[in-house]
């Protein structure tokens, strides 16, 4: 065999920055968009939930209730939330069940920070942890979980289908996955009129409030690089799970896509 072939096995063999992804509409190696996904948070931690407001026109209040009503929860249930520093999504399910616990897992330590401090402030400093950890490889042991949610994390993911693989696996038998997240595609009468408040309103606000352009810009240019709802909800079947659905709100917007662990 040539040199230059046992090289390339080699270079896959041992991992090495070989393979390419997306980081918004740029190609980059893979084993550096979580740094790069890393440095759009620290930015923004500390405005994320300010600019989701003005981002949504608070709507996206409404998508993360309707994510609770569909998980249903239970009085000590217990819920890990990945990609969920700040603790909407925590905070909503301990309000909704009594006895319940939350750990937060998240790559970026500022927004888990933030997080923490919101759950000091709202008394649920007890019922919270917040664990700093990678999706694609969750510190958490097998069959732990009762309930994984993620709200428009998965996307910013660098394999996600290995976030998917690692969902699956922490999960109890008859376990659920909950998958919150922005789609490629909406009604087509909106297209237009989508991509404009998108491309223009959005990274200017992410101007002004955050004073950050370029990362309110690579989360429009993500939604746009992730994966349509019919694809997804193949992806996860993928995954291993079973009785998967979707559903898609807000004119196709932003969709929920769930899965269980048999």
């Amino acid at each position: 065999m040539p040199e230059s072939n046992q090289h390339n096995d080699k270079t896959e063999t041992i991992g090495e920055p070989s393979k390419q992804t997306h980081f918004g509409y740029k190609t980059v190696n893979e084993n550096d968009k979580a740094n790069l996904v890393k440095g759009v948070f620290n930015s923004v931690a500390d405005q994320y939930d300010v600019m989701n407001d003005v981002m949504s026109v608070g709507v996206h209040r409404l998508w993360k209730d309707s994510l609770i009503d569909s998980i249903n929860p239970r009085p000590g249930m217990r819920l890990l939330d990945v990609a969920g520093g700040t603790g909407d999504i925590a905070f909503r399910f301990l309000d909704a069940a009594a006895g319940g616990h939350v750990t937060v897992c998240d790559i970026n330590a500022e927004m888990l920070r933030v997080g923490a401090g919101r759950a000091e402030k709202k008394g649920y400093d007890a019922a919270t942890e917040f664990v700093c950890g990678d999706a694609m490889q969750l510190p958490f042991p097998d069959r732990s979980m009762d309930v994984y949610t993620i709200a428009f994390g998965i996307r910013n993911v660098t394999r996600v289908e290995d976030a998917l693989a690692d969902a699956y696996r922490v999960l109890k038998p008859g376990g659920t996955f909950y998958c919150l997240e922005f789609s490629p595609e909406v009604v087509p009468v909106l297209q237009q009129a989508y991509d404009a408040y998108s491309f223009k309103f959005i990274p200017k606000m992410g101007e002004v409030v955050a004073s950050d352009r370029d990362s309110y810009q690579y989360l429009v240019e993500s939604i746009r690089r992730f994966p349509a709802p019919q694809k997804f909800d193949a992806m996860i079947k993928v995954a291993g799970f079973s009785r998967t659905r979707w559903r898609t709100m807000s004119a196709g917007v932003v969709a929920i896509h769930s899965g269980t662990r048999i």
